[in-house]
């Protein structure tokens, strides 16, 4: 067995099914400080996307959205498809071990979903078969679950779909009227090109560590108003100077230099479609 490869993802899912779907909070092992990872940094940062689960011989697909992903710290964060849930991990060998485990308190349509991952793995030993970017947790009884490893989206080349503006402390979702209006390519050339939610925009983009330089925009000369208007104003304010941006898995935030916050989600339709 691949232990170097395979210490993230067993500590990850485990924390993920060890939690509960009502915010409460569970831990039998120590960490209670903070968890601990037995492998190299390079390993961690996987997303892995939970497939099914199967529990005495019953097969549940798994709610979209479900996934976990860790640092390389021993912090696991994920989602089951409807909530979210953080943790510590640790592992000592092929034994899992978590401590405070907590997860949101949303009212889930798939919470029997979420309630039989739970029962499934709440017992902890698990053991782990990976098959390229397969890999199957199954608990002493049996049962199994099954994930698939998803890269993260790139910088450029994606199109970013503009969601939320806002200053680091509030962010507000765009206006119906904007609302998958507004949106963001970064080019390997150089150059930005998209929409403001009513102009099109162009500038030149040199990306250099966590910060992006964006030259002076070019524009259409559309006349905008109302919430348009609002919202190409908002998002001018990226252009002409250093922002800094941070990645997740398939999301996207620019801080501009006033301090205003641009929040971005990949378009996965275009994503599949390369």
């Amino acid at each position: 067995m691949r232990n170097q490869r395979l210490t993230p993802t067993v500590m990850a899912l485990a924390a993920a099914g060890l939690l509960t779907a009502c915010g409460t909070q569970t831990g039998s092992g120590s960490g209670s400080d903070g968890g601990s990872v037995g492998s190299e940094p390079a390993i961690t940062g996987v997303h892995w996307n939970v497939e099914s689960l199967t529990v005495n011989g019953k097969k549940q697909q798994a709610p979209s959205g479900a996934h976990v992903k860790i640092d390389d710290k021993g912090k696991a964060e994920g989602n089951y498809g409807c909530n979210g849930f953080s943790a510590d991990v640790s592992l000592d060998g092929e034994t899992v071990d978590f401590a405070n485990a907590i997860s949101t308190k949303r009212a889930c349509d798939k919470q029997d979903f979420e309630e039989t991952f739970k029962s499934a793995i709440a017992k902890g030993d698990l053991k782990a078969a990976v098959d390229g970017d397969k890999l199957t947790l199954t608990t002493d009884k049996g049962d199994r679950v099954a994930l698939t490893s998803e890269p993260d989206v790139p910088l450029t080349g994606t199109k970013w779909n503009v969601n939320a503006i806002g200053d680091g402390k509030v962010s507000a979702s765009l206006p119906k009227e904007v609302d998958g209006k507004a949106h963001l390519t970064f080019g390997k050339d150089g150059t930005v090109r998209g929409k403001l939610g009513c102009n099109n925009v162009t500038a030149k983009a040199e990306v250099k560590g966590d910060s992006i330089t964006l030259g002076a925009p070019r524009s259409t000369r559309m006349m905008c108003q109302g919430a348009a208007a609002d919202t190409e104003k908002k998002l001018l304010k990226l252009f002409d100077g250093k922002v800094s941006y941070k990645l997740t898995h398939q999301g996207l935030s620019l801080t501009a230099a006033d301090g205003t916050v641009v929040s971005a989600n990949a378009d996965l339709k275009q994503e599949k479609q390369k």
